[in-house]
């Protein structure tokens, strides 16, 4: 199999095509869990082909499982779509994940724009191992997240912050599990933020739906004026706008750079 490495703000993936059965017979979540540890990678993302989209959009986990979608790789896979001739029109990339339909734009030559699902469960204050916690979920069948404000100093030890999304991540207040973010609000709508991820069970450089959970939580909690946030995670800086409609949000829009790391056979 033909693979490319791309990264979106350092959460990374491993992108290969299945649009003509090039996979046949191929465990993709034993392929996932092989890939992405030989790899390093957070996630194995496999282009299949879709009725009423440019193509699809399969993503697993690090452990294997099958993720409903994921921000990052959607930009990632969207600049690996307009690249390779997949999607002819770069303002109207159409990708369909497990989560739905979610469109796509080229900003520049790296940088890249999604739209995140609409929220489907928006829960601003639901209690989980003794914190307070937004709830998020994304699209149908929805992405959880939970997302917890925490003070500058939390940041001082991520071993210990480590272990409170580890805690978190499998409470029985999220029946799912859930994604967990820390953010703390730096400035009038900037935000500093780190995610453990459901899957990868640690910390990721990047998260773009939780990144848009993070936009959520705290413009409906009225913490950010306006609808607009600037997500600061250690891989780099994420773009949120969206549409509030009362204690709703719709139209998120995910924007952030790509990059192309190696290609490989």
């Amino acid at each position: 199999m033909h693979y490319t490495k791309m990264h979106g703000a350092g959460n990374s993936f491993l992108l290969t095509e299945n649009l003509h059965g090039e996979l046949r017979g191929e465990d993709l979540s034993v392929l996932a869990l092989r890939l992405c540890k030989e790899k390093e990678t957070d996630g194995l993302i496999v282009l299949t082909p879709a009725v009423g989209a440019d193509f699809g959009m399969l993503f697993y986990n690090s452990d294997g499982s099958l993720g409903e979608m994921c921000g990052n790789g959607a930009r990632c896979v969207a600049r690996y779509g307009y690249e390779h001739s997949l999607a002819p029109d770069p303002q109207a990339i159409r990708i369909l994940a497990t989560a739905g339909l979610v469109t796509g734009k080229r900003v520049s030559r790296e940088r890249y724009q999604i739209r995140l699902n609409d929220p489907s469960v928006i829960d601003l204050h639901r209690l989980a191992e003794g914190e307070d916690c937004a709830y998020i979920e994304l699209g149908k069948p929805g992405i959880p997240h939970a997302v917890v404000e925490v003070g500058a100093e939390a940041f001082d030890d991520l071993n210990a912050l480590r272990e409170r999304g580890r805690r978190l991540r499998c409470s029985a207040a999220f029946p799912k599990g859930a994604n967990v973010s820390f953010a703390c609000l730096e400035g009038e709508n900037r935000v500093r933020a780190i995610t453990f991820e459901r899957g990868v069970e640690d910390f990721t450089l990047a998260c773009g739906t939780g990144s848009g959970a993070i936009a959520v939580a705290l413009i409906l909690r009225a913490r950010i004026p306006g609808s607009a946030a600037e997500i600061h995670m250690p891989g780099g800086t994420l773009i949120i706008s969206l549409t509030r409609e009362d204690d709703r949000a719709k139209d998120l829009l995910l924007t952030g750079p790509t990059a192309v790391v190696e290609e490989g056979q």
